[in-house]
């Protein structure tokens, strides 16, 4: 049996202009529009108070404190909190702004941990530990100073010696000595007792004082004392003085002096082998180190010129061919260098170093006739350049003028013509005058 259903009858009312099949569905689809565009207005205007009220703003501008939970909550919500793994703490309600009542949260010093099962430590910056110097600066003793030594007038000296001398011969006469020698009166009861004997031993000892200790100072020496290897001054006296004759002297030359070098091996930063002569200009300043702090302090100062050579000139290239760099032929900047070098170096034994200027630059002999050859065929590179460079300047201003002035009208192919003819002949003109 089949039945037939019936459409719903329309409700009377008044009668509007008929809509399209699918109007409802339009309908239905603008409402469910504007409902979302108001709960995300909504939800906006919740995001934007619950900033303020974090950051204890109003909406007038004016400071107010966290809100309080209302009587009525039967407990106070927990802080709910993040734990990243290698951020901070960070409480929900600042990230979905889903509570009615902002909760303070106190927030501990950010720290960064350990990332759990990776094995990473924090990322903690480093200070990097002092570099240590690549030579150690020589170490001497530091006791070990120049000081004045003790010494007098040599006069003294002399008058000491003249006592001494007269007080042997006195005591020789009272022994009955010197008269047997001399045939001089003999004294009643002379002979040769105990205090005849310590009179002769004293009056020598002193004879042997006063005339052992003169010693000739002259300028621009000095004296190094020392008593059982122990240092006990320096004497920079000249003339006639009288120094302690149990002090071992040793003569020290204070002078300014200069020492000129054989020709040594070397190389530049290239690797070029290199035959070089140093001009040295010194002087001891500190005599004690100088004399006892190294064995021979003229030895150590070949040694130094030899090493602070080989360090300032393998920083340099003997010559640039092709480019514009600082070379080894600037004497001047090697000079002070090579200069400071050796004067760091000689410092601790008591050297001062004045100068250090390298006098002669030239090549070994094994590679000496290659780089002479290298140097003409740069030079006359250079100098092509240069010549080319000018013969292009002066057809450009030759033609420049030419056309400016309005003396010529040139055409494209003219111009390519007078450029040649021009230049063959300023060229031609070059190779002349260089010839």
């Amino acid at each position: 049996m089949r039945t037939t259903m019936e459409p719903p009858e329309r409700a009377e009312g008044p009668e509007g202009p008929e809509l399209p099949p699918d109007a409802d569905a339009d309908a239905d689809d603008g409402d469910r529009d504007a409902d979302r565009d108001r709960d995300r207005d909504r939800d906006r205007d919740r995001d934007r108070d619950g900033a303020r009220t974090c950051r204890g703003e109003s909406g007038g501008g004016r400071d107010v404190a966290f809100a309080e939970p209302g009587p009525e909550a039967s407990a106070v919500r927990a802080a709910r909190v993040i734990h990243g793994e290698a951020t901070t703490e960070i409480p929900v309600h600042l990230l979905f702004r889903d509570g009615p009542d902002p909760v303070s949260v106190p927030l501990p010093p950010t720290v960064v941990g350990r990332r759990w099962g990776s094995g990473e430590l924090p990322r903690v910056p480093q200070r990097m530990p002092p570099r240590p110097a690549s030579r150690p600066a020589p170490v001497v003793d530091p006791d070990l100073v120049e000081s004045p030594g003790r010494a007098v007038p040599g006069t003294v000296g002399v008058l000491g010696g003249l006592a001494g001398a007269a007080g042997v011969s006195a005591s020789l006469w009272w022994g009955g000595v010197l008269p047997q020698i001399a045939a001089l009166p003999v004294p009643s009861g002379a002979h040769l007792g105990p205090l005849q004997w310590a009179a002769v031993v004293g009056s020598g000892t002193l004879a042997l004082f006063g005339l052992g200790g003169l010693a000739r100072g002259r300028t621009g020496g000095a004296w190094v004392l020392t008593l059982f290897g122990r240092y006990r001054g320096t004497v920079r006296r000249t003339g006639l003085a009288w120094v302690n004759p149990l002090l071992l002297r040793r003569r020290c030359d204070v002078r300014l002096r200069h020492w000129r070098s054989e020709p040594m091996p070397a190389v530049d930063a290239n690797g070029v082998a290199l035959r070089v002569v140093v001009l040295v200009v010194w002087r001891i300043k500190d005599t004690a180190r100088a004399v006892l702090a190294v064995e021979d302090h003229q030895q150590y100062l070949r040694e130094c010129v030899d090493a602070a050579m080989a360090r300032v000139l393998s920083q340099l290239p003997a010559d640039a061919f092709h480019q514009d760099a600082p070379t080894l032929r600037n004497a001047e900047v090697v000079g002070d260098a090579l200069t400071r070098q050796l004067a760091a170096d000689a410092a601790p034994v008591g050297i001062e170093v004045f100068s250090a200027q390298p006098t002669r630059i030239e090549y070994a002999p094994e590679v000496a006739a290659a780089m002479q050859r290298r140097r003409i065929a740069a030079l006359d590179a250079q100098h092509r350049d240069s010549v080319l460079t000018s013969v292009v300047d002066s057809v450009e201003e030759t033609v420049t003028r030419l056309t400016t002035r309005g003396l010529v009208e040139l055409d494209d192919y003219e111009r390519k013509a007078l450029v040649k003819d021009l230049t063959v002949a300023f060229c031609t003109g070059r190779g002349s005058d260089a010839s």
